[in-house]
């Protein structure tokens, strides 16, 4: 855990990035005084190179406490000041995939993500997370509570009065922002089921909170996608949350208890050679990396880890195989298209841009930017102005483009680009987009 001691004669790696596993049972995980030295060595070595001063605001704060230090170096810098490079930092991975040359296999094994997930779970292991933090990630409960019948249509009218949102505010809310809409006819009442004699491929869809909660149509667009392509679908009922909001707030505890509760789930549609779709990127990404870096030894979760797979990842793989239908009826004219960050970690390419331009008279334009929402980051009140901030190159390029249709394969995404847009025009999901040009 401690790198203090590590040569530092190689400038820059070239090898592909390989990520360590999580030693968070380790009691030097939560020691402050080893976090604080390889927080240090850290702070130090991106001080001195600054490639990631682009991404979010985690390094332009780290690189201001710096430069307003009395000695310009992280020597001037405090400890407790650091607090706000940990609490602008997301989790999305941008700068150990994209940007940083010193990731391991570099003996210098800098994973700024990751060290920020610490110092968020030493925070956590203090109790100073905030009340309005637990309750924003506590998707579940928030899901259930507020699609019920006509509270769904309450919650929906209020966060749309003005009133309303300047009251929010006292509970931490950018009146500003973009909050989703709830339904009270979910993604898992929808009880869709196709059953194909001798299908190719069986798929369970996790409908993920946000996709049974808030925009259910993706599912059934999904479902019905398909179900056009002869493969045998379930829906996964009894799940929770992956897990992501809450290892945002460094509460791996809770991670492990919500992984717990979803793994028989998955595992017994795994043994039965499903292969498990969720809509949402950063819920295959907990699946496929985060979960197993922190868990490495829990074979259930290794077995339905391998069977996770991105929805353009699972088509791109039917047409390879030469199976996937490109009947398709309508073309989309141009979309313009923000990669998702959590999609882009993954490493499988740009597969929903592939896939879409199969379709006749389809363009799409690919803009690898961070839409800074990052699920709560965007609607609180101290860092919406920043996320707005972030998006602003998406902003641009999108009002620059004469788009016909707009996308991010991150719901959240594509509705705070909305948002910073001037809500001109409702953004389409890509898999809403393929079900359109199938005309189905």
């Amino acid at each position: 855990m401690d790198l203090t001691n590590r040569n530092t004669t190689t400038e820059g790696g070239l090898e592909k990035p390989t990520r360590h596993i999580i030693d968070w049972k380790n009691p030097d995980f939560l020691n402050e005084e080893k976090y604080e030295q390889e927080l240090r060595r850290v702070a130090d070595a991106c001080h001195g190179c600054r490639r990631c001063v682009s991404l979010c605001n985690s390094f332009p704060s780290l690189f201001d406490l710096i430069d307003n230090s009395e000695t310009f170096e992280v020597d001037g810098v405090a400890y407790e000041q650091f607090s706000s490079v940990v609490d602008h930092c997301y989790l999305c991975d941008l700068c150990f995939m994209t940007k940083c040359p010193y990731v391991p296999p570099h003996e210098w094994e800098i994973d700024f993500p990751h060290l920020m997930l610490r110092g968020k779970a030493i925070k956590d292991s203090k109790k100073k997370t905030l009340l309005r933090d637990k309750i924003l990630s506590s998707t579940d409960m928030l899901g259930r509570l507020f699609s019920r019948p006509l509270i769904s249509s309450f919650v929906n009218f209020f966060n749309n009065l003005k009133l309303f949102r300047k009251l929010l505010t006292l509970f931490g809310i950018h009146q500003n922002a973009k909050l989703p809409k709830f339904v009270s006819m979910t993604a898992k009442k929808f009880n869709l089921m196709n059953h194909v004699d001798n299908a190719p491929h069986k798929v369970a869809i996790y409908t993920t909170c946000y996709h049974n909660y808030n925009e259910p149509g993706v599912i059934k667009d999904f479902y019905d996608i398909l179900k056009h392509n002869n493969i045998t679908v379930d829906i996964i009922s009894q799940d929770n949350c992956c897990g992501m909001p809450k290892l945002e707030l460094g509460n791996i505890t809770k991670v492990e208890q919500m992984m717990k509760n979803n793994l028989p789930q998955f595992k017994k549609y795994v043994d039965q050679g499903y292969l498990i779709i969720a809509p949402i990127p950063s819920c295959v990404l907990m699946y496929k990396q985060e979960l197993p870096l922190l868990f490495p030894d829990n074979q259930d979760l290794i077995d339905v880890s391998k069977s996770f797979r991105d929805p353009f990842e699972f088509l791109n793989m039917l047409n390879d195989e030469g199976i996937l239908n490109k009947d398709f009826k309508t073309k989309l004219g141009t979309v313009s298209y923000q990669v998702a960050c959590h999609q882009r970690v993954q490493n499988f390419g740009m597969l929903t841009k592939k896939i879409l331009e199969l379709i006749p008279g389809t363009k799409v334009d690919a803009l690898e930017r961070c839409s800074g929402h990052d699920g709560t980051y965007g609607v609180k009140s101290e860092t919406h102005d920043i996320a707005i901030k972030i998006v602003k190159p998406i902003t641009k390029a999108f009002k620059d483009a004469n788009f016909d249709s707009f996308t991010s394969d991150c719901s959240l995404a594509a509705h705070h680009i909305e948002n910073s847009l001037g809500n001109i025009q409702q953004p389409e999901h890509p898999i809403s987009l393929i079900k359109k040009a199938y005309g189905i």
